[in-house]
């Protein structure tokens, strides 16, 4: 999977900024409210159109909105904060739709993402964490190659993000998904990902594995987004107490 160029959706420019993900490689993106971010997973989702550059996946150029009659590229989800669901609905009713899976292996995926019991509720009646998990289930009905997660866990609660980081993490076992997360909290980002990009007004800054850039941030800016640190003879430093809690292994 590759990105390269210069990419531009409405205000946000998205400047020079090149990198690939490997298969199996779970990234995350982080960066400050407006650095481009979403839209960058939008552009990547083909659900975005750059004005210059190119998005491959697999060896294909993402089509953007303007270049196909259903925006979207196929092998490719995208999955946002915004429970994108219908209201009034049964859950039953919403997951039907696009389901061509045998009655058992319909209740296997209900139960892989915790919503089995969920299926004669209404929308109207889901928190937001129930929410996330059915908008999920939507995708796995057809598991894409790529997910990416725009703030998959913003305004749940404690037990909810945690159910959804447990189904995320078991179905990308289960069908082999690779896994783009954006997120704000580095207590999402830090343990889980295998690289680490930081975004700064639409270029990309840094990039590396979650302890080098935890560790050694390079600017303000970078420590500033990952947790708590003091600044010593121009050394960014972290308490030794929020380092060993980051990357320990928790939920």
């Amino acid at each position: 999977m590759f990105i390269f160029g210069a990419m531009e959706f409405l205000q946000v420019a998205l400047d020079n900024l090149g990198f690939s993900q490997r298969k199996g490689q779970r990234l995350a993106i982080v960066g400050e409210t407006g650095s481009g971010k979403s839209n960058l997973l939008k552009t990547i989702a083909g659900l975005a159109t750059p004005s210059a550059g190119a998005v491959y996946f697999e060896g294909t150029r993402v089509l953007g909105p303007l270049e196909r009659l259903i925006p979207g590229q196929p092998g490719i989800a995208y999955l946002s904060q915004h429970f994108e669901l219908w209201n009034n609905y049964h859950v039953q009713e919403i997951l039907s739709y696009t389901n061509d899976l045998s009655p058992r292996e319909a209740l296997e995926l209900y139960q892989l993402c915790h919503i089995d019991h969920l299926l004669e509720r209404r929308t109207d009646q889901l928190s937001g964490g129930e929410r996330q998990r059915i908008a999920l289930a939507r995708i796995l009905v057809h598991p894409p190659r790529l997910l990416l997660l725009d703030e998959p866990f913003s305004n749940l609660d404690m037990i909810h993000k945690r159910i959804l980081k447990k189904v995320i993490a078991d179905s990308a076992s289960r069908f082999d998904i690779t896994c783009t997360l954006v997120s704000h909290d580095p207590r999402d980002i830090l343990p889980w990902a295998d690289e680490i990009l930081v975004l700064h007004d639409g270029r990309l800054i840094r990039r590396g594995a979650p302890l080098d850039v935890y560790s050694r941030p390079e600017n303000e800016y970078t420590a500033a987004l990952l947790g708590d640190y003091i600044v010593d003879k121009g050394e960014f430093l972290r308490p030794e107490a929020q380092t060993a809690f980051f990357f320990s292994a928790h939920p």
